[in-house]
């Protein structure tokens, strides 16, 4: 794994140092969702997007697939997921299989920066909670659009600085947010039409402190193994609390829903 991968890898989960990242599948192992909500995801799709047998959706980054298996399971339709992890991509074939939706979910293991590069021509493109994996936002906005049809749509779950606030109150400082003008303006200087937003930090019924849980009693269980890396694993776990402060309090989640002009 080329080291800017890496470097990109663990930002995007979290991760302060890439010493980690060898130990984020067992960290993770009793989380599916890794940030994105299937539900908003799906509702999107459906309303936005003219479905068929032929409607291709690519999940990039798409982490243990809980959205791509989601969303073929309700709507029917192909999904292909890039994750670099192949730990992930092992269980999220386990759970395309488990929901009877293995013909229609197409995992791999590889870059997304590769898979940004290499794949084309389909109806929409996922970039779910995947941080700055594929560069700053303007880079990561044009990268998105080479891999869909003209009139394509994009889904990018994402967070922005809200009124008054700065990135000087963020604690996970892995990269700067934008302002919530700042993205309508990339958006606009992209050509890219919005065709919904759904603020994610409103609805989610996302069970942060549950899952935090699990992860720290993880992480126990790896500094009982490797003692000598207790910082790291304590680290991490602060890192994991500061992200979901900083959604509660110093930055808004947000889940667009895009289309190529």
């Amino acid at each position: 794994m080329k080291k800017e991968t890496e470097e990109k890898l663990a930002g995007s989960l979290t991760a302060e140092t890439t010493e980690l990242v060898p130990f984020l599948p067992y960290l993770l192992q009793d989380l599916w969702e890794l940030g994105s909500n299937p539900r908003d995801m799906i509702r999107l799709i459906k309303e936005h997007i003219p479905l068929s047998v032929d409607t291709k959706i690519l999940d990039l980054a798409c982490g243990k697939g809980a959205v791509s298996v989601n969303i073929a399971e309700s709507l029917r339709v192909n999904v292909y997921g890039v994750d670099l992890l192949p730990e992930f991509i092992e269980y999220a074939i386990q759970k395309a299989e488990e929901f009877n939706v293995g013909p229609l979910c197409h995992f791999r293991i590889g870059d997304a920066n590769e898979a940004a590069t290499e794949e084309n021509d389909y109806d929409c493109v996922i970039f779910g909670a995947a941080g700055n994996i594929l560069g700053d936002p303007q880079e990561t906005l044009n990268r998105l659009k080479k891999t869909i049809k003209p009139g394509g749509y994009i889904i990018i779950d994402e967070a922005y600085l809200p009124d008054g606030s700065s990135n000087d109150n963020v604690k996970y400082k892995k990269y700067d947010h934008l302002t919530h003008d700042q993205w309508m303006r990339l958006f606009k200087d992209s050509d890219l039409a919005l065709l919904e937003e759904v603020n994610v930090t409103e609805d989610y019924d996302y069970d942060f402190d549950s899952d935090n849980k699990a992860i720290a009693l993880r992480a126990d269980e790896l500094i009982a193994k490797h003692p000598e890396k207790r910082a790291m694993f304590e680290g991490y776990i602060n890192s994991q609390l500061n992200e979901c402060e900083d959604l509660e309090n110093n930055i808004a989640g947000v889940t667009w829903m895009l289309k190529k002009l």
